[in-house]
């Protein structure tokens, strides 16, 4: 059941990609959309992994979670829009919840 919020964060960076997509035809920010592209297949490689009971997975959605938040809470901080702070939040609290984990694991 691990694997669920992996591949939710996944979806989710998946339609942020989608909207990224928009945002790379406006301001051509290309770093944006392949971080977008990269945090999203992390998700998704993390939650395979995980569901296929291999070695790393709960370290991968973790490295992709410090990404995520690394990236979206600066940005929430300085413009205050909805989406960087929910993905923001979003990424610390399935981070801790892969944390949590790795730690139980250990």
């Amino acid at each position: 059941m691990s694997h669920h919020p992996s591949y939710t964060m996944a979806v989710i960076c998946k339609y942020r990609t989608l909207g990224g997509i928009g945002g790379y035809a406006k301001a051509r920010s290309m770093p944006s959309l392949m971080a977008g592209i990269g945090v999203g297949m992390l998700y998704g490689i993390a939650g395979y992994v995980i569901k296929e009971n291999k070695n790393y997975g709960h370290e991968t959605a973790l490295a992709a979670s410090t990404i995520l938040a690394g990236s979206m809470i600066p940005r929430a901080i300085k413009t205050k829009k909805p989406i960087p702070l929910s993905l923001g939040v979003l990424s610390v609290g399935v981070g801790v919840y892969y944390a949590k984990k790795i730690y139980e694991y250990r």
